[in-house]
């Protein structure tokens, strides 16, 4: 299975980078951060469709299952995975072709936090996007991260997902 991590965060080496590098030392999959492309708001006039997101959307469509990686920012996803987010509205309008082959696959959220737990509020947004595009939503891990730094608890953690969240995408096929 051909996995893709969409990583989308302000600190370069913060702690949602960190589980993405932690999630790949465990299990194949290519990073893509977002802080590498030029991806403008969403725009109803589409005046910003020669920025990158098109060019990420057509690569990321090869892959069977996308990771929605992204640090939980006052109870919400941060602003590089809202505006990538957002732009996938492209799919329903200009781009169906595009959108039409997201249909099938499944997707899983990566997200560090301060919260002992990740918010239901925080969680919902990706499951009933994934809902909406006709993505299969297998699941979420979430590090809270208080002292700014993945401990090995979370290492021991994510081995443990991995094992579930394999199962539950093999499930689907």
């Amino acid at each position: 299975m051909k996995t893709a991590i969409i990583l989308a965060s302000s600190r370069e080496q913060g702690n949602t980078h960190q589980l993405a590098h932690l999630y790949m030392e465990h299990q194949t999959c290519d990073l893509f951060n977002l802080s590498d492309y030029a991806i403008s708001a969403f725009d109803y006039q589409h005046r910003n469709k020669n920025d990158d997101f098109k060019v990420l959307i057509k690569t990321l469509i090869t892959y069977d299952h996308l990771i929605f990686a992204t640090p939980v920012y006052w109870y919400a996803m941060s602003a590089q995975m809202k505006v990538f987010v957002d732009r996938l509205s492209d799919l329903l309008t200009i781009e169906k072709t595009l959108g039409r082959a997201l249909k099938g696959k499944s997707c899983s959220l990566l997200a560090t936090g301060e919260d002992n737990e990740a918010p239901e509020c925080f969680i919902a947004p990706f499951n009933l996007l994934a809902n909406y595009l006709g993505i299969n939503f297998t699941s979420s891990f979430y590090c809270c991260c208080r002292k700014n730094f993945i401990k090995q608890e979370h290492v021991n953690d994510l081995k443990k997902y991995l094992a579930i969240e394999f199962a539950n995408i093999t499930s689907l096929k």
